[in-house]
């Protein structure tokens, strides 16, 4: 049976009895700032749910990107709350978040099995140690073959690959993902965004994916936060139809994919 339109949508935040009975993973009271006298961020409620992949939309320039760092401690909000797996100072909360940013900052002289292993070793572990936790993700994100292969070697698709894993190895409750594809051209990035879909189906996370593509975000995410132009707000919240369940071509060209895409973009519009 087919979900009403209606019913996708939720503004400005999600029910919060799902929330309770999943546990908040992310919350976000009252969050705002600025640099100097530019304000980038006002009163932001938001709370993502363990296990939820949360999408971030809006205006090019509205503070996505601050957001996320925001919530990941790399900055303290100038007023606010945030609170990451329970912890709400900064350091706290940058130790159980891991980055992914838009360019994967691979290390050209380390192979790709070693650039995926970086957490583990500055962990502790030794180089075959890290390497043996790193393998197994090779085989089951299709890089199996390339673990000795430098980066500059790499496709770009593949460099995003290994640049996740790498994310994924840092073992953090949180993955915050910046644009990981903006670099990508068309086809390359339909392409990852189906394989990211299945690698978060495989290795389920609490994600944060911020992107100015709404139906990359609504195939990816459970739900979209549509933020306004600077200083950026949440206008409301909308829930994807079929996150990460069947085919990205079989699932974009739905009606109901339609629907809800035409209501986040009539958000974004507003």
């Amino acid at each position: 049976m087919t979900t009403s339109p209606k019913a996708q949508v939720s503004e400005p935040a999600t029910d919060p009895r799902e929330i309770a009975a999943r546990g908040a993973a992310v919350e976000l009271r009252d969050v705002a700032h600025r640099f100097g006298a530019l304000e980038v961020i006002a009163n932001i409620d938001l709370t993502i749910g363990a296990g939820e992949v949360v999408g971030l939309v809006g205006p090019s320039g509205c503070g996505k990107s601050t957001l996320l760092e925001l919530i990941g401690g790399l900055r303290e909000p100038l007023r606010g709350e945030i609170t990451v797996a329970g912890v709400d100072e900064a350091p706290h909360r940058l130790d159980r978040a891991a980055h992914m940013p838009q360019r994967d900052l691979l290390l050209p002289w380390l192979t790709a099995i070693d650039n995926a292993a970086l957490a583990p070793r500055n962990r502790g572990a030794s180089k075959r140690e890290a390497r043996e936790l790193a393998a197994p993700l090779f085989k089951r994100f299709g890089l199996a073959g390339f673990e000795s292969t430098r980066p500059a070697q790499l496709s770009g698709g593949m460099r995003q690959r290994v640049a996740f894993l790498r994310t994924l190895l840092a073992d953090k409750p949180l993955l915050l993902l910046d644009e990981p594809f903006a670099s990508l051209d068309a086809i390359t990035r339909s392409e990852m965004q189906e394989w990211l879909a299945q690698a978060l189906a495989v290795e389920p996370a609490t994600a944060i994916v911020v992107t100015h593509d709404v139906e990359e975000a609504l195939y990816l995410c459970d739900r979209v936060a549509v933020l306004s132009a600077r200083p950026a707000r949440v206008l409301g919240t909308v829930r994807s139809p079929a996150p990460r369940q069947r085919p990205r071509r079989e699932t974009v060209t739905s009606p109901e994919f339609a629907t809800v895409r035409e209501r986040a973009l009539e958000l974004l519009s507003a």
